[in-house]
């Protein structure tokens, strides 16, 4: 086994990794980036579509023209890089560094032992098993990220008919992306009363290619042997059991499932990291810090975000922090934690040091009209207006006002109102 000593190491290449690396890397600290895949970009490369950049570069920008920049800035700052590199396994030594053993087809194996670790693996999805839909298995059911490899990097065609399960952002972005090559898209059916991705992609990807989809419905059956020749879709009601006699049946030779996303934690498990059960990634400070010290997480593996601007904000945190742990060794500070009261579903950061402004991410439990957002140990209060499951909210609490928090602050939406 080969053995080397770095100062940090990011764990995943696409925009999370890259962010946080160059943003180490501008810190004065060296990190070396680890790569399952034999390149950069991470999921990016096959998102062919524009709507990236907006907040963070102010201009719209196709996937792999976003992320080529960070490619680019990687290169600049000759940031080291190891491709076709698994990592096996993370352990916290005795004198507090990290030892990442990793396996790679040309070195064998390679122990890097670093001062700080940068969590980027990003997430994986949901398949048609983690939901168990009933049925034969025949060719032709895909996960929506799946069959967006398969249009836009291999140039492969899934189907002709086709019906997509889960109204998610890659679901809706795939049933444009199949329209646009051909297809026949019958219907999207979402298990939930409301969708489930952003508005716009509602507008952009169903609306605007008359594209039907079906609220509280979903796949109670998959038709046929060696393909898929077709699916029974029923409405759904309490307990989310299908309704007698709504039962229909629609022939397609293609299934796209869009069902959500998991953070890919295994890793961060292994560590032994505190992970909150809502987000089901790490739980984090401001700095995007885990309860495991000189170990940081950004982007998908911390919660599944809505646009690679956040993500990419939330990995040049993380690098900046982590560059100084390197440098400067733990922060102390007060610690104040953060939970989810009524109405709120998720929210990141879950604990925070109060030494200086932090913005929030959160969700909503439902769809609310006029919603407003309290917390009711600081008096604090943002009006939200329409708030819905699919679409991050964002939340601004100045240093002088976490100043006056105690050990737990609640965060709370309801109706205006209530």
């Amino acid at each position: 086994m080969i053995e080397r000593e770095v100062d940090a190491v990011v764990i995943g290449a696409g925009p999370a990794g890259l962010a946080a690396a160059c943003a180490m890397k501008e810190q004065g600290v060296d990190p070396v980036i680890l790569e399952r895949d034999h390149i950069l970009g991470g999921i990016l490369p096959q998102c062919i579509h524009p709507g990236f950049g907006l907040i963070h570069f102010k201009e719209e920008l196709t996937g792999p023209e976003f992320v080529q920049r960070f490619i680019d800035r990687a290169n600049e700052l000759e940031v080291e890089r190891m491709l076709d590199t698994m990592v096996l396994d993370l352990t916290r030594m005795d004198d507090g560094r990290i030892r990442v053993t990793t396996v790679n087809p040309a070195m064998g194996e390679v122990a890097l032992t670093a001062k700080a670790v940068v969590l980027g693996m990003g997430c994986r999805e949901r398949t048609r098993h983690n939901i168990t839909i009933p049925g034969t298995r025949p060719a032709g059911v895909y996960t929506a990220g799946t069959a967006q490899r398969l249009i836009n990097v291999e140039g492969l065609m899934p189907g002709k008919e086709v019906v997509v399960l889960g109204s998610g952002d890659i679901g809706l972005i795939m049933a444009r992306r199949f329209t646009l090559e051909g297809a026949k898209v019958k219907m999207v059916c979402e298990i939930q009363p409301y969708l489930c991705g952003l508005t716009r992609n509602r507008v952009q990807c169903l609306v605007d290619y008359d594209i039907p989809l079906h609220l509280g419905t979903t796949i109670i059956d998959v038709h046929g042997r060696d393909r898929v020749e077709g699916v029974t879709i029923a409405e759904v009601g309490p307990g989310w059991k299908p309704v007698a006699g709504t039962e229909q049946y629609v022939p397609c030779d293609c299934v796209v499932v869009s069902v959500g996303l998991v953070p890919e934690n295994e890793l961060s498990n292994r560590l032994g990291i505190e992970m909150d059960p809502l987000t089901t990634g790490p739980r984090v400070t401001e700095d995007m810090a885990t309860s495991v010290p000189g170990v940081y997480a950004a982007g998908n593996v911390l919660l599944v975000n809505d646009l690679v601007d956040y993500v990419t904000a939330q990995a040049i945190t993380a690098g900046e922090a982590a560059a100084r742990y390197v440098r400067e060794g733990a922060p102390a500070g007060k610690v104040t934690e953060v939970a989810c009261g009524s109405g709120c579903r998720l929210i990141v950061p879950q604990r925070v040091t109060r030494e200086k402004d932090v913005t929030f991410l959160l969700r909503v439990t439902e769809p609310m009209e006029d919603a407003v957002l309290r917390v009711p140990e600081l008096g604090k209060e943002k009006k939200l207006g329409r708030a819905v499951p699919g679409e991050m909210e964002k939340l601004r609490l100045k240093r002088s006002d976490l100043e006056k928090a105690g050990g737990t602050i609640t965060i709370v939406v309801e109706e205006r109102g209530e």
